[in-house]
């Protein structure tokens, strides 16, 4: 069973995300709050709309803000190269789940031997939000996913129509942002990705 993760998109209230959040957290393993212009006060107020609106804490992650989400005692926290390095957030906080976004095998190594639980791999397809920047190739994918054991979430383009590719490649799960938050119909996109992504057995297990 692959893990579906749905990331926000940085250009919706903290309101209209919960909105969203509280009809699709049931196809959710994980929801992440990336609002990377937004001070810690302002992701609190993310967190708390999702609880507000019935998301399960044990399903959001917030991006960076390691203290807001210690704060609020939800899942985890997702690490980025200018965050806390892993193996100090893991000494410091051993209930939280550590993801950690990657770029390379070599980093996904080194997020692996520092403790993360799983890592965000991409960009995997062409997206508005890496203009000019090449996709990461699916052989890339395959490669890591084959050379860590923890799990391999594969971000970046990808929504229902390209999501079979790097579950096929040995992705864990994918993480998605505007497929889901800026379609005509949420719920419809969350429930056909989660039909796809768990609609196979994978390898790297599942988040």
């Amino acid at each position: 069973m692959g893990a579906l993760h749905f990331i926000s998109t940085g250009r919706q209230t903290a309101d209209e995300f919960a909105a969203i959040c509280a009809r699709i957290h049931p196809y959710a393993d994980a929801i992440h709050i990336r609002e990377k212009e937004k001070t810690a006060r302002e992701v609190a107020e993310f967190v708390a709309a999702l609880l507000y609106a019935g998301v399960p804490p044990q399903k959001i992650i917030v991006n960076d803000r390691v203290d807001v989400a210690a704060v609020y005692g939800v899942k985890g926290v997702q690490l980025a190269y200018h965050s806390l390095p892993v193996r100090a957030v893991r000494r410091s906080f051993p209930d939280l789940t550590v993801g950690c976004s990657v770029h390379s095998l070599t980093e996904a190594k080194q997020a692996e031997e520092d403790g993360a639980h799983f890592c965000l791999y991409g960009h995997m397809f062409p997206t508005a939000s890496k203009p000019g920047l090449p996709p990461r190739s699916i052989d890339s994918l395959r490669e890591m996913a084959a050379s860590v054991c923890i799990p391999v979430i594969a971000i970046g383009g990808i929504h229902a129509g390209n999501a079979c590719r790097v579950m096929e490649a040995g992705a864990a799960g994918v993480a998605v942002l505007s497929a889901v938050f800026l379609a005509p119909d949420p719920v419809v996109e969350a429930r056909r990705l989660a039909q796809i992504v768990r609609g196979e057995r994978k390898n790297g297990g599942t988040l």
